[in-house]
C-alpha cells in the first residue's frame, strides 16, 4: 500500500483526518502559518504543521491554508477574514498542543454551534424520508406506491410464490 509509506503514514488515514477538533469559523477565508525549519523556538510550529495541519485542511475544505517557511524570525499564524480584517496569532516557543488548543478557543467554532449545524444538516422535512420519526411511517402512504400487503393483498403476478412456481 503506497499511502502507508513515508514519515508517520498514520496522517494519511481517513480515521486520523476525521479526528480533527478544529472547525474554523465561517468568516475565515485564508489561514497562513509562518515558521522556520530550524531553531528551537520554531519546533512547536513545525510539529503543529506536521501533525495537525492535515486535519485542519480536511475539516475546512473551503479555507485556503498556506505555509511559509524560512521567511520570519519568529513563528506566527495569520487569519484573513472575508471582511478584510486580519488576526495575528503568536506561536513563539509554544508546543503543538498549546497552539492547537489556542486556535480552537480563538478561531474555532464553539461546541454549541457545531451541534446546531449537525442538527440543521439532518433534513427531517424531506418528503422522501419515511419511517418512525418522519412524517410518513410507511412508503405505502406516499401517493403512487403500492399499498401494504398486510392491508390489501398484492396481485398474484407480483407475488414470488405464484410468479416462480413451477407448473406441475
Amino acid at each position: 500500500m503506497p499511502f502507508m509509506k513515508g514519515r508517520a503514514p498514520i496522517r494519511r488515514t481517513l480515521q486520523y483526518l476525521e479526528a480533527g477538533k478544529l472547525i474554523l469559523k465561517d468568516q475565515i477565508k485564508i489561514l497562513t502559518v509562518n515558521y522556520n525549519i530550524y531553531g528551537d523556538h520554531h519546533r512547536g510550529a513545525r510539529q503543529f504543521v506536521f501533525w495537525y495541519l492535515p486535519q485542519i485542511q480536511y475539516g475546512n475544505a473551503n479555507v485556503q491554508i498556506c505555509t511559509f517557511k524560512n521567511l520570519t524570525p519568529s513563528p506566527f499564524i495569520k487569519c484573513f477574514y472575508d471582511t478584510g480584517h486580519q488576526m495575528l496569532i503568536d506561536i513563539h516557543n509554544k508546543t503543538k498542543e498549546e497552539i492547537y488548543e489556542h486556535l480552537i478557543k480563538v478561531i474555532g467554532k464553539t461546541k454549541e454551534v457545531l451541534d446546531a449545524e449537525t442538527i440543521a444538516r439532518e433534513k427531517k422535512d424531506n418528503p422522501a424520508n419515511f419511517g418512525i420519526a418522519c412524517e410518513k411511517a410507511c412508503i405505502c402512504e406516499i401517493p403512487g406506491q403500492i399499498p401494504c400487503p398486510g392491508v390489501c393483498p398484492l396481485p398474484k403476478h407480483m407475488r414470488g410464490k405464484f410468479k416462480y412456481a413451477k407448473d406441475a
